[in-house]
């Protein structure tokens, strides 16, 4: 069985990152030889270097225990259940968030899009979804292009779609997850209907200049428009944390406002 140093753990986070050992000695107030000599084994990292190194690679906090681990240290972050009454306090205050942005949809993502809490805006978006995409776990990115989810109703799909592969390509490089890969393959390979029957989009409204890519869908017979924003915690200490991801759809246009303000209870 082949043990996994950290040197070559730590080398292989700098190559992703594109950085040469000068660079990344400067970035973390060491030298190109003290690099050389962790990466080659010749010296074994301090705790606090190798969260240092990990830091200013940008190493995803779960990774982060894979390298203190391989360098002989105790994990320092714990990878607490969201449902662990410890996670309460959290839990409560996500569904305050959620609810307090009502009527406008916004949901709790994990690292791979799984669902973890959605408000009666994103439900709203959803009606009329068959069953076998509703079964659990719901999965954000395959509710919005599979060919029976939110795919047909979305006006500008072609736009929308390489907007969302484009965000997985990213933080499969960032993070080389292959639960996040595995879910990018799949979706990449939903088909497209041909571009004579999918559905035009209209000119958007010249007097309402799109300040972000705009999510534009068809909802009872309105289109709606939206512009999407991501939110994630900051020096999260605790693996699930710092892989959750909230997203807010903030309406794009008065007509969306008018029409989601008119369904609000």
């Amino acid at each position: 069985m082949t043990t996994v140093t950290v040197g070559a753990l730590l080398r292989t986070w700098r190559e992703r990152r594109g950085f040469s050992q000068l660079e990344l000695a400067g970035r973390a107030d060491s030298s190109s030889r003290h690099i050389s000599f962790v990466e080659t084994g010749r010296s074994r990292p301090s705790e606090e270097m190798v969260l240092r190194l990990a830091d200013r690679l940008d190493v995803p906090v779960r990774d982060r225990n894979a390298l203190l681990l391989a360098a002989g240290y105790a994990p320092r972050y714990a990878h607490t259940p969201l449902d662990d009454p410890s996670m309460t306090v959290l839990r409560e205050g996500l569904e305050r968030l959620l609810t307090g942005y009502e009527p406008y949809p916004a949901l709790v993502v994990d690292a791979a899009y799984n669902v973890v809490a959605a408000n009666r805006g994103i439900m709203m978006l959803m009606d009329g979804m068959p069953e076998h995409l509703l079964a659990g776990p719901l999965n954000a990115m395959r509710l919005t292009l599979h060919p029976e989810g939110l795919a047909p109703r979305i006006r500008n799909l072609r736009e929308w779609r390489g907007h969302l592969l484009a965000q997985m390509e990213r933080q499969i490089a960032l993070a080389r997850s292959e639960p996040l890969r595995a879910l990018y393959e799949e979706v990449a390979a939903y088909p497209l209907p041909p571009a004579s029957e999918q559905p035009g989009d209209s000119e958007p409204d010249e007097a309402v200049p799109y300040i972000a890519l705009p999510l534009r869908i068809e909802h009872d017979g309105h289109l709606l428009s939206f512009v999407s924003s991501i939110s994630t915690f900051n020096t999260p200490m605790d693996v699930t944390v710092a892989e959750l991801a909230i997203e807010t759809l903030l309406p794009a246009d008065p007509a969306t406002v008018k029409y989601l303000r008119s369904l609000a209870p």
